[in-house]
């Protein structure tokens, strides 16, 4: 297969997601042309640093890039202030300076943690993106959010801050487990849903070569992934209109995450199925869209081995009032009000904020299987 590059379009700031095999091994050269000086720092956790992280090293070394590594805790509780803290420390103390680059090799948790550190350390440097799962790929890698989780919610916690390039090697998918890739992969599913019926039609047919590992499927679903992605941000980086869309299934599934602890109980991705689903039957509810809207994704949902309920998760207490408590957290809402990403069908999402809270409740209380 060759790489394939996707354009995120930001004036000065705009960048490449090259998406391709082998790439953590060609990842020097293809880095090199882009560092203010010959020098990185490589963070990753302790999952993936002892599958790449000496693969990294000698690619920058082999151009003559000066590199450094910290290795973090792998899982969600990382993206945390102590750690954030414990990461800014330990970057300075290497004595960087403004022209370092940090290099994010992991997935969503190191992304968005280095991303914040990027944006504060000597109040802004660079990095890159070598996001490790399909999910990071996807979605968490591109677009500049970055953060940390607080005991008040989700990334709320955070700035927006653009890589300098993203790399997609699709090959490194080979290591992760099953679930956390069947988990990443409801993140590409949210782009058909949201804006590109033909897309989800296509992952219909091919959903699950894409999880049992097909190459060629995998880079076309990351591609379009990124494509969908990088043409929104361009459209709108700092979340004032349509970028919003992106969030379909994420102010349920935020809640759903931080009603679980933020523990392995429900990885973020298992979360977001959840919430599409759950996002579909208010939609429906409300009169928005037909049932077979919500029939449609959550059959293919669970045609893949993604949870499409609460009652899928039954090791948690899904309480309806403290879930609420959490949706009123949210980052999205304003002036007191709940933003929701609705559907009028497949690939119709729209922004709502007129939800009547019986109805919310209702699909709360339910688990989304109305």
């Amino acid at each position: 297969m060759n790489n394939e590059t996707v354009s995120v379009e930001l004036g000065e700031r705009s960048y490449d997601i090259v998406v391709g095999e082998n790439l953590i091994q060609n990842s020097g050269h293809i880095i090199a042309p882009l560092l203010r000086q010959p020098r990185v720092v490589i963070i990753s956790d302790s999952n993936v640093a002892p599958h790449y992280n000496e693969v990294l090293a000698d690619s920058l070394e082999s151009e003559g890039i000066k590199h450094e590594s910290l290795v973090l805790p792998a899982g969600e509780s990382t993206k945390s202030f102590k750690y954030f803290v414990e990461l800014v420390d330990g970057i300075l103390a290497l004595g960087i300076e403004r022209g370092t680059c940090l290099v994010a090799l992991g997935g969503g948790v190191i992304g968005d943690l280095v991303g914040y550190a990027a944006a504060s350390v000597l109040r802004g440097i660079d990095f890159v993106q070598i996001p490790t799962s399909l999910l990071a790929q996807v979605d968490s890698s591109v677009g500049g959010k970055t953060g940390i989780n607080t005991v008040h919610g989700k990334n709320l916690v955070g700035a927006f801050h653009q890589p300098r390039l993203v790399l997609c090697d699709v090959g490194v998918l080979d290591t992760l487990p099953e679930r956390e890739l069947k988990a990443g992969y409801a993140e590409v599913v949210k782009y058909g849903l949201i804006g590109d019926e033909q897309f989800f039609n296509w992952l219909e047919y091919n959903g699950s070569k894409v999880c049992k590992g097909d190459k060629v499927s995998r880079q076309r679903a990351v591609v379009q992934s990124c494509k969908a992605k990088a043409k929104i941000v361009s459209e709108d980086e700092q979340e004032a209109g349509r970028r919003a869309l992106l969030n379909f299934g994420h102010t349920f599934g935020h809640a759903l995450e931080a009603e679980a602890g933020f523990s392995d109980i429900l990885l973020h991705g298992e979360a977001v199925s959840i919430g599409m689903v759950m996002a579909l039957t208010l939609s429906t509810k409300l009169g928005h869209c037909k049932s077979n809207t919500q029939d449609t994704a959550r059959n293919h949902l669970r045609h893949v081995g993604l949870p499409v309920s609460t009652a899928d998760r039954p090791a948690v207490n899904w309480d309806t009032e403290a879930l609420l408590n959490h949706m009123a957290k949210d980052k999205k809402v304003t002036d007191g009000m709940m933003t929701f990403v609705l559907a009028r069908g497949i690939g119709q999402a729209f922004l709502s904020r007129d939800v009547e809270r019986e109805a919310l409740i209702e699909v709360l209380e339910s688990g989304g299987e109305l």
